[in-house]
């Protein structure tokens, strides 16, 4: 730990794969930042900001993560800010979205103790669907499929022994790729479109995707604003995910705990958060 050190970005001590993100954005910084893994022994307060980075195993550990960032919120200042990333931590804030009139991929939210979980599957006969965990990042945890297979039943069942699960059906256009628009401080920095690879519909680059600059139609910012301005509090980063279902933009995710925010398609916008976290260190 450098002891002149006013920002500590916060990680995990088993990283899934590099963050693309941190080096570029702490040599943005120009003063010396700390890399901390998020449940080390170390004392926060010695820290003027604390920014969530790359905490890649959080969904695995969600209490215990949750009742770190309380802690460190009573110590400093988190970003994101403590009531963001409880709401953004499950993925019951889409319903949330969807009922303030922000358009979602149609999603059914199936209880970790339901008593006949399989009738969900039932009502999409022998179509494709999704299931996901309620908590979860990257596609971990993904399965699809037809909803009748056996496979899917299974899968539902193993996803429900550790929490809620999210099914949705499978939409063929995630093919052309989702597009993700990144914003700093509520304001549009830059998009990217992230396209899977041959055979598959997981966009991240863990699974093979691959990630080019994007621009962003009028309605797909629309959306990315009407889903930002439901988060409890403001961010300093955020990333919307989104696809198009019968020629508009649907919601994805609202990424706002730990997003990988593709700094590298976008000359300069790597001194554009820097600024807006010296900032908030001051």
């Amino acid at each position: 730990m450098d002891a002149l050190a006013r920002i500590a970005f916060v990680t995990c001590a088993d990283m899934p794969k590099p963050d693309s993100d941190a080096e570029r954005l702490m040599a943005a910084c120009g003063v010396p930042v700390d890399l901390v893994s998020w449940d080390a022994d170390v004392d926060w307060s010695v820290y003027r900001c604390v920014v969530l980075r790359s905490p890649w195993d959080y969904h695995t550990r969600l209490p215990g993560f949750l009742a770190w960032a309380r802690r460190v919120d009573a110590l400093t200042r988190l970003l994101n800010p403590l009531p963001v990333i409880e709401w953004n931590s499950h993925k019951r804030y889409l319903f949330e979205l969807a009922a303030g009139g922000v358009d979602i991929v149609p999603t059914r939210f199936i209880e970790q103790f339901s008593r006949q979980p399989e009738a969900a599957l039932a009502e999409f006969g022998g179509r494709e669907v999704v299931l996901k965990p309620a908590v979860s990042i990257g596609a971990f945890g993904a399965f699809r499929g037809p909803a009748d297979s056996t496979a899917c039943a299974a899968h539902l069942h193993a996803l429900l022994a550790g929490g809620d699960v999210l099914l949705q059906p499978f939409v063929p256009g995630i093919a052309d790729g989702e597009v993700s628009l990144i914003y700093f401080g509520g304001c549009f920095s830059h998009a990217v479109r992230k396209v899977p690879k041959a055979g598959d519909y997981r966009c991240q680059d863990i699974w093979g995707g691959v990630a080019s600059a994007h621009a962003p139609a009028a309605d797909e910012l629309a959306l990315a604003e009407a889903a930002l301005a439901a988060a409890p509090a403001g961010c300093a980063y955020a990333r919307v995910d989104m696809l198009r279902l019968d020629g508009r933009p649907v919601l994805i995710e609202l990424e706002l705990i730990e997003p990988s925010l593709f700094l590298d398609s976008a000359p300069g916008s790597e001194r554009a958060l820097a600024r807006l976290l010296l900032a908030a260190a001051s």
